[in-house]
């Protein structure tokens, strides 16, 4: 079957062009991080492939990458009840967790909900885990996607219970542990009383705090080749500038504009003619008013009052008031770049918060 661009979850390299998740996550880095029994924080943007990189990653351990070792990659739903206490959430991370090693094959506690209800959801996830660990001969990974989903007393408790358990990594608890998702964790205030702050030491279990970037230029070049490969169909070198330029190597984005160009369009699927720097914009002004989710959302963040105050004077050439912590989190979500003083992303986004705040005028 022929591959294709992929704008729809994980990559599957035999269905999709790709660029090797684990080439871009600094693979030697984090297998020797997991050798060492660290555990690591790993942040990414909204569809910049961190679910591609984390399945990658439970592949590549279980094939012995990292020697004898299983992993788990869980996807962190909380509870949608509205409680006061963490009971809910946790147990709902106790059923991911549950149903992930059941997929794996692997012989999770089935009391863990018994062990819930008897010690209280403060403890239950160190003590279920610890069981699980303590009952296999092989060390264990837990890949937890989507952890910062969790709030309040749920995501404090989650944080606490791996803290306490981390003492014991060697033999009664996973070897390492990856805390995934888009926001650093570290900015994250909890309720303590009628205050907001950080409690002690809730990270110091983490040894590395990575983040996922964007393709690189060589990155995006790459990506398109397997395309020429495959169909002999070239891009012109101004085609290929012109997805650097309005994309920044932003992948989704890289994906769906090569998408549109090189599939959606019918002159596109001539594959006996080049792809034409005007095809690029063409599909490029296709993606802006089409309002994808990837779109959508980006312009739900523009009601963040942390996205604003760091959009406004980039927007007005106004005075920056924002703080450190604000900067921070609009580059975590992917909205600005690391320049300084900072822009938005790319072209692409650029013209898509443009469009959205002047929407009504237009």
């Amino acid at each position: 079957m022929m591959r294709f661009f992929n704008t729809t979850g994980p990559v599957r390299p035999d269905e999709h062009y790709a660029i090797p998740p684990l080439d871009r996550s600094e693979l030697g880095d984090i297998l020797e991080l997991i050798q060492r029994n660290q555990y690591i924080a790993l942040r990414a943007p909204h569809r910049s492939g961190k679910k591609s990189v984390l399945n990658a990653l439970r592949d590549c351990l279980n094939d012995g990458a990292a020697g004898d070792l299983r992993c788990v990659y869980v996807n962190v739903e909380p509870s949608e009840d509205d409680h006061e206490d963490a009971t809910p959430d946790i147990r709902s991370v106790l059923a991911s967790i549950a149903e992930a090693a059941r997929v794996l094959g692997d012989d999770f506690p089935k009391t863990w909900s018994d062990t819930l209800e008897r010690v209280g959801p403060e403890v239950a996830l160190c003590h279920v885990i610890g069981d699980w660990c303590r009952a296999s001969p092989t060390p264990l990974v837990l890949l937890l996607d989507n952890v910062d989903v969790l709030v309040g007393d749920t995501l404090l408790s989650v944080l606490l219970q791996l803290r306490v358990g981390h003492i014991d990594r060697s033999t009664g608890f996973p070897q390492s542990v990856v805390l995934c998702g888009v926001h650093d964790i570290r900015h994250h205030r909890f309720c303590l009383g009628d205050s907001m702050a950080i409690p002690p030491n809730p990270f110091s279990m983490v040894a590395e705090w990575l983040r996922l970037g964007d393709f690189t230029k060589a990155e995006t070049y790459a990506l398109i080749e397997q395309h020429t490969t495959e169909t002999e169909q070239p891009f012109e070198e101004a085609a290929l500038a012109e997805v650097w330029e309005q994309t920044q190597g932003q992948p989704w984005l890289v994906n769906a504009l090569c998408a549109d160009a090189c599939f959606e369009r019918k002159e596109g699927r001539d594959r006996t003619r080049p792809v034409t720097k005007a095809e690029i914009q063409a599909a490029k002004d296709a993606l802006v008013v089409s309002r994808r989710t990837h779109f959508d959302q980006l312009v739900h963040k523009l009601k963040d009052e942390q996205v604003r105050r760091v959009l406004a004077p980039i927007l007005s050439g106004g005075l920056a008031l924002h703080t450190v912590q604000d900067l921070a989190y609009a580059r975590d979500i992917g909205i600005v770049d690391a320049s300084k003083p900072p822009r938005i992303a790319n072209p692409i986004y650029a013209e898509v918060v443009t469009r959205e705040l002047c929407s009504v005028v237009e």
